[in-house]
């Protein structure tokens, strides 16, 4: 009698086991299927779930940021105010502003760094830099100094950093203003040429992208729609403009389809209920990700190209360099746009890259581009590069970061360089890289000046 209870026992034991086992099973695919990290050594072919290179010593950090969540640009007499019916929601900051949800995340960024390079031995607990060894400098609008205000409080609590701006207030500094200083009839011939080459096919692509947008807006009942000042969003017609002083522009569906698929994803962020984000429709993170996909390719068409990054990211190449350079100099952080991300990305031959557990795959909202120094036990010196972001989930869920519950940092591998050890590139090769993207904007001068000059002669 007392075997078969035991027996009995036993099976109810291993059922209750297994419905355990199961439970904890359908937890984990949730969360990962939430977009949240899993450990290191579960995804190591993924990316690295660290900026740490283990055995090395780091010197100094450069970081390009992009600005926190924004609101867009909405209300009466916009576009977004007149292609969907439906209400955009109540933000916490004036059109094209940090919002408050951006400015809390970005603490909670910098406190991460914080964290980060005191545990990497950079930072003393509680750092209070000398002159010099640290620099916060942002573009001249209000999203960009007020994101580095908010990274420098997480970042350095008690030192009270000065955030650099040189240009009147909302102005776009030239270092930051991804313009075109050099156009010729034969530079934006070839430069056209290339960004079609390469990108057509992507364009070509978006039909489905643009049916989900235009239904997820309701743009069929807008009055922009009613007026015919919006039509059925096409895959044919977008034209480039690429004029001297100015950022390369462009007209036609993309544009528009990108206004509205940057508005949206803003919504997503900063708005907790998720179908009243998606005005009233209920989105899988797969139809998300379709809708940041009209964004991102409208940012590489615009900014990607050899010779349109080459282009306008001279400037700002040439400020990382400087930093890189500047012996007493422990942490840069330099705070811009998308579009400097991408071009600095793709100035520097970037392998192409899809970013996991983001909806936005190539630069997303507030994250960094991470330049770092390290020297090994010989004293010889590495270069890392790392793209450094907060989850589609962390981003919605305003999620505490920490050495353990940590940003995603994913390597950036340049094309034609070799890394060692630890994903690093040898110092000297690095810098060469970086010098060679420099060089490339008074390659493009020299061919297209000489160019012009022999038509103009015969």
């Amino acid at each position: 009698m007392s075997k078969k209870i035991s027996k009995n026992s036993y099976r109810i034991l291993s059922a209750i086991l297994a419905v355990l086992l199961v439970g904890v099973m359908a937890v984990q695919c949730v969360y990962w299927a939430g977009g949240f990290k899993p450990k290191k050594e579960d995804s190591e072919t993924i990316y690295r779930g660290s900026l740490t290179r283990m055995g090395y010593t780091l010197d100094q950090v450069v970081v390009l940021s992009r600005h926190n969540i924004r609101s867009p640009l909405v209300g009466g007499g916009s576009l977004l105010g007149d292609i969907t019916p439906n209400e955009w929601v109540e933000w916490s900051s004036d059109p094209s502003e940090l919002s408050v949800r951006g400015g809390v995340l970005e603490t909670e960024m910098g406190e991460f760094f914080r964290k980060w390079l005191e545990a990497e031995g950079l930072f003393e607990k509680n750092e209070k830099p000398a002159k010099n060894e640290v620099r916060f400098y942002a573009n001249s609008k209000q999203r960009t100094i007020a994101t580095a205000r908010f990274f420098s409080a997480g970042l350095l609590p008690t030192a009270n950093a000065k955030v650099e701006y040189k240009v009147e207030y909302d102005k776009m500094d030239p270092v930051f203003n991804p313009q075109l200083t050099f156009v010729s009839n034969a530079y934006n011939s070839d430069a056209e040429k290339q960004v079609w080459e390469l990108y057509t096919d992507t364009v070509n692509k978006l039909s489905d992208n643009y049916s989900l947008l235009a239904d997820v807006i309701d743009m069929e009942e807008s009055v922009a729609w009613r007026e015919g000042t919006v039509t059925e969003l096409r895959t044919d017609d977008t034209k480039l403009k690429l004029e001297l002083n100015a950022e390369p522009a462009m007209t036609g569906s993309l544009k528009t389809a990108c206004s509205v698929s940057d508005a949206l994803i803003l919504q997503y962020y900063e708005e907790p209920d998720e179908e009243k984000a998606a005005f009233g429709h209920e989105l899988t993170q797969e139809q998300w990700e379709q809708i940041a996909e009209i964004k991102d390719v409208y940012g590489d068409v615009l900014f990607t190209a050899p010779l349109i990054a080459s282009n306008v990211a001279h400037p700002l190449l040439q400020e990382i360099q400087k930093e890189m350079r500047t012996t007493d100099r422990k942490f840069t952080f330099l705070c811009g746009h998308d579009s400097n991300v991408g071009s600095v990305l793709a100035a520097l031959k970037a392998e192409d890259y899809t970013l996991p557990y983001s909806i936005e795959k190539k630069t997303p909202i507030g994250c960094k581009l991470v330049f770092c120094r390290w020297h090994d036990e010989n004293g010889k010196s590495y270069c890392s590069l790392d793209l450094v972001y907060q989850t589609t989930q962390q981003l919605r869920n305003v999620t505490l970061l920490d050495l353990n519950e940590s940003p995603i940092a994913v390597p950036i591998k340049l094309s034609g360089l070799s890394t060692v050890d630890e994903g690093l590139y040898e110092e000297d090769a690095f810098m060469a890289r970086l010098q060679e993207a420099i060089s490339e904007y008074d390659a493009i001068l020299e061919k297209y000046t000489s160019e012009e000059e022999n038509k103009e002669a015969a």
